[in-house]
């Protein structure tokens, strides 16, 4: 039964019943060693599981028992013969006799400084997850847990775990005055601990328990909670790799392969592999085939596996389900090494709504609108940031540093860019609330974004975002400093629709859809983009890019060659979606592997044999990369036969390298004597024929060398006569 009265030089009573019952806002005034102005040195301790408590120094000589005062594990007592505070430790034992000993949490100042203070109170601590989140660290002299989390209505905020029985009376943490930051270091608490916030919200209810928003490593789902972990401790070994990348990277092949991590290849048992087992597969594969880049569908820390990552709790955490952070470090460093690049899936749009993630944090809309007209997207169920507020950009901000600078991923792919500029995205009138000015423009998101691509040019200036943006916003890919959003690529959104259509077709009646193929040149070059063939387009039906093929087998395999030849004749850079590679017939299942075992079959092996080529012709060639982003770096030839279902283009590299010169036939029927305009007479070559034997194939070609004689065609001061092959995509280039 709880004692009503207590020692003269115990806190007051409310003091003492409001930690007994969790309620107190600030228990660093109340436990631990303390002495106000004229009066004695005491210790208050609060130890439910304790039946005595002893004060000892730190050389573990004994100084004061304490008094049990309340029964519910309050103890008390004046401290005998000192002057002063000083370091103590403390002595415990329960009832059956079980000794044990620990250093009290509230005998430690604060964690964080003032300048984080003030940093994080203006949402301007672009590495807050330096001082957020739970670090191991010696503070006054002590190994332990520094633990910081932002909850600015919280009435209280606690650690909890294993380590106090989930008992969030035990832990309560010090609030750090206007900022809204709790912060708590706890004495011998080290990497491993399962831990998350025990939080009373605004009004007084106890919120779902909650992970750490800026925790560096979680449980592994379909558990929940945050793991200490502290920074990262990986020593990297891939300064030469950022130092090669110091230059314009619209200028460099770029080709993407992109990979959801989980159902790329699987073991036995249909496991997943590990970080390290997909470094070094990916390593193999990604070098044999030539991609420059490897990208990962979002691998922040997720708790539902369907959403294959694009619905993230763990904005700096990548997900346990492959390995630890040092593991992905570890895979990341490696690619490194082996020339490959790091491209990762980022998703600021959203969030969902599971209890322990950031959805009413602390009692309220916190990091989410709290009206749904601005806070919930109807698409996914999921919640929207709020970007106009400044701690959350930060956190925003800050996530999107950490995977650049400390992970060191190479670039951000930003997910779902269009759902963030538009106030009226997917909704209907009615639904939306305008901006300031009356418009469907979203202020906030389109200052937030600008100062994401800002500060990672500060923090990690090798670093490359790329927009998912499907819409005709003006300079996505432009800098800030000259109105554009600051991204340095954008996907091609429109070019991919626009194609597919046309490859969808019939030859037959692909003259009524010719335009479709050419109309991506209109605006090739308003923005530096990325031609996608993503994971969007090989789920929910659409059936896989194989499938979308019109024709026979033999057709359908030669129409996908065609049109990939085609794909990475064209201006802008590449991105291929894992087993489009090898022509998989299946839709994509993000719960199983790749169907690998198709590469036994000539006709698949064919098409991965041409993407391998492709690739190296892309990246050997710089006319086909060079000028990606310039119109300088392209030509039609004649971009306008209708009739033959052919397109013909020449690229352009800088002063002094070999024009490319494409052409596709996407007709069934080949055409002999088929004269196109070249740049330059004398000795051609075909360097890559999609229909080639090789590659599954009828093996129709121009072999031998080609003359180009100095008549002047399409433009062009010279010719060449050329066999096409059917369904198919050439590749010409001049011997000199």
């Amino acid at each position: 039964m709880t004692q009503t009265s207590y020692p003269d030089t115990a806190p007051p009573a409310a003091e003492i019943e409001s930690i007994l019952r969790g309620q107190n806002r600030d228990p660093f005034r109340v436990l631990g060693m303390r002495q106000d102005e004229g009066g004695p040195l005491t210790v208050n301790v609060f130890a439910p599981d304790a039946a005595e408590v002893t004060v000892c120094d730190r050389t573990g000589a004994a100084v004061a028992d304490l008094d049990r005062i309340d029964a519910q594990g309050f103890f008390h007592a004046v401290i005998p013969g000192r002057t002063g505070p000083f370091a103590y430790r403390l002595k415990l034992r329960n009832a059956v006799g079980h000794e044990w000993e620990a250093i009290d949490p509230y005998a430690f100042g604060p964690w964080l400084g003032e300048m984080d203070e003030y940093l994080l109170g203006e949402g301007r601590h672009e590495e807050l997850y330096l001082k957020l989140g739970a670090h191991t660290v010696t503070h006054e002299g002590v190994e332990g847990t520094a633990f910081a989390v932002w909850a600015p209505n919280a009435r209280r905020v606690s650690v909890v775990g294993h380590f106090n029985a989930w008992d969030g009376r035990r832990h309560a943490m010090r609030r750090r005055g206007a900022t809204g930051v709790w912060e708590i270091f706890l004495p011998g608490i080290g990497r491993g601990e399962v831990y998350k916030y025990e939080i009373v919200g605004a009004y007084g209810h106890l919120q779902p328990l909650k992970a750490d928003p800026v925790g560096f490593r979680a449980e592994l789902p379909p558990q929940t909670a945050s793991v200490v972990h502290g920074m990262l401790r990986h020593e990297w070994t891939d300064d030469g790799w950022f130092k090669a990348q110091d230059r314009d990277q619209r200028e460099q092949p770029i080709s993407i392969y992109e990979v959801h991590p989980g159902s790329w290849r699987r073991g036995d048992g249909n496991t997943m592999l590990s970080y390290e087992a997909m470094g070094s597969e990916l390593i193999s594969y990604a070098t044999e085939m030539g991609f420059t880049h490897v990208e990962f569908l979002p691998i922040g820390e997720h708790p539902f596996s369907g959403s294959w990552g694009y619905q993230p709790v763990g904005l700096f955490a990548p997900t346990s389900r492959f390995g630890t952070p040092e593991e992905f470090a570890a895979m990341v460093d490696r690619l490194h090494n082996a020339g490959i690049g790091v491209i990762v899936d980022w998703v600021p749009a959203h969030f969902p709504e599971d209890p322990h993630g950031l959805g009413q944090f602390d009692g309220t809309a916190l990091y989410e609108h709290a009206d749904p007209r601005q806070g919930f997207h109807q698409d996914w169920n999921t919640l929207i940031y709020n970007f106009g507020r400044r701690e959350v950009a930060n956190f925003l901000r800050a996530s999107a540093t950490y995977w650049l600078k400390e992970l060191h991923v190479d670039a951000l792919r930003v997910d779902a860019v269009a759902s963030m500029l538009y106030l009226d995205y997917s909704r209907k009138e009615g639904e939306w609330i305008p901006n300031r000015y009356g418009g469907r423009e979203n202020i906030d998101a389109i200052d937030f974004l600008k100062g994401v691509n800002e500060t990672v040019r500060s923090y990690a200036p090798h670093s490359l975002t790329i927009a998912e943006e499907s819409t005709a916003w003006p300079g996505v890919s432009r800098p800030v400093s000259e109105g554009g959003l600051g991204f340095d690529f954008k996907w091609n959104m429109g070019w991919m629709h626009d194609t597919l259509e046309y490859m969808r077709q019939d030859p037959i009646h692909r003259k009524y859809h010719h335009h479709e193929m050419t109309f991506g040149l209109h605006y090739a070059f308003s923005e530096n983009f990325v031609l996608p063939l993503s994971h969007d387009e090989v789920v929910h039906g659409k059936g896989s890019m194989l499938n979308k093929m019109p024709g026979d087998r033999w057709q359908k395999f030669a129409n996908l060659r065609a049109y990939y030849g085609f794909m990475w004749g064209h201006p802008g850079k590449k991105l291929l979606f894992m087993g489009s590679e090898f022509g998989q017939e299946r839709e994509w299942n993000h719960d199983q592997s790749l169907d690998w075992h198709l590469l036994d079959d000539p006709m698949h092996d064919g098409v991965r044999k041409l993407v391998r080529d492709l690739n190296k012709l892309y990246r050997t060639q710089p006319g086909l990369h060079q000028r990606d982003c310039e119109p300088e770096g392209f030509a039609w030839i004649e971009g306008g036969d209708t009739d033959n279902n052919v397109f013909s283009f020449v690229r352009y590299g800088k002063a002094g390298t070999r024009p490319v010169v494409a052409v596709c036939n996407m007709s069934p029927v080949p055409h002999d004597s088929y004269t196109i305009g070249v740049p330059q007479a004398g000795s051609w070559r075909e360097s890559l024929n999609s229909d080639s034997a090789e590659y599954g194939g009828s093996g129709v070609g121009n072999l031998g060398g080609l003359q180009a004689s100095d008549e002047s065609t399409h433009g062009f001061p010279a010719s060449l006569s050329l066999t096409l092959p059917p369904l198919a995509t050439i590749f010409l280039v001049p011997e000199s």
